[in-house]
């Protein structure tokens, strides 16, 4: 996944960090706020292949006399797991004077060898860094009634597919946004199948192309007469025939107009 855009700006340090040996057993990864899970397949991954010589060093916030790691728990883990699960000193990368706000962005911008987040776990630490764009995502997010999961698990109401809808509300802005998610909530009664990625970007799709044009009222009655997997299956059945999510806004198109012709819009893409 391409890492999302962050516009929130971290002040500069005149020292940016000071490489130092600190023990294994000092150091905490603060998962209660913005780290991810420990993954014990990563580790094992991690150990089977590592070599000291070309390993990264961990990064580390020393903040209130403790050592928060916020890039490299994985590295640390694989480390102590191969020295037979005991503590051992491991050389960090040690920044000073950050709030654990700062903390949550640079763990956000992770790049070069460190594995890629998840949407996922990306979303909850810029939150967590009060990132102001992906605040007002979420709250955009709720104000159209749905839970956005950062695990990305579906269930009733729960919007798992985060970066798309992501994507999507920064293209959209929030009024259109929350339209389209409100629409898809009220057609299919918060149904996990209306809330796939594919459905998501073809309903912010109609929205935005029919904006001020579309029934509001009729656009919901005529999906209710659908089954939610209807814009995935038709979509995807089309193949080639139609590009990208166009063949997936065909399928709204399709479900608004009908077999109505006093009432139905103009193809525009």
């Amino acid at each position: 996944m391409e890492h999302m855009k962050n516009e929130n700006t971290i002040k500069p340090y005149v020292k940016p960090y000071k490489e130092m040996m600190i023990d294994s057993d000092q150091l905490e990864v603060p998962r209660s706020t913005y780290q991810r899970r420990q993954e014990p397949e990563q580790i094992t991954k991690i150990s089977r292949n590592f070599d000291e010589r070309v390993a990264n060093e961990p990064k580390v916030s020393y903040r209130d006399g403790r050592y928060f790691v916020f890039d490299g728990q994985h590295t640390i883990a694989a480390r102590v797991h191969r020295n037979g699960g005991n503590p051992l000193p491991i050389l960090c990368k040690v920044y000073f004077n950050m709030t654990e706000q700062e903390e949550a962005l640079l763990f956000a911008q992770q790049t070069g060898f460190s594995r890629m987040l998840g949407a996922g776990s990306e979303l909850r630490a810029r939150a967590f860094g009060e990132d102001q764009v992906v605040l007002k995502f979420i709250a955009a997010t709720e104000e159209a009634g749905a839970i956005l999961d950062m695990s990305q698990k579906r269930g009733k109401n729960r919007l798992a597919c985060v970066s798309t809808a992501f994507k999507e509300f920064s293209r959209l802005g929030p009024e259109k946004y929350k339209e389209a998610i409100g629409i898809l909530l009220e057609a299919w009664n918060g149904d996990p199948d209306a809330l796939r990625s594919e459905t998501v970007t073809a309903m912010c799709s109609f929205v935005d192309l029919y904006w001020e044009e579309y029934d509001r009222k009729r656009l919901v009655r005529r999906c209710r007469q659908k089954d939610p997997l209807t814009i995935y299956r038709e979509g995807r059945a089309m193949g080639d025939a139609m590009s990208g999510y166009k063949k997936y806004m065909f399928q709204v198109f399709k479900i608004y107009n009908g077999a109505s012709v006093k009432t139905a819009l103009p193809l525009k893409f």
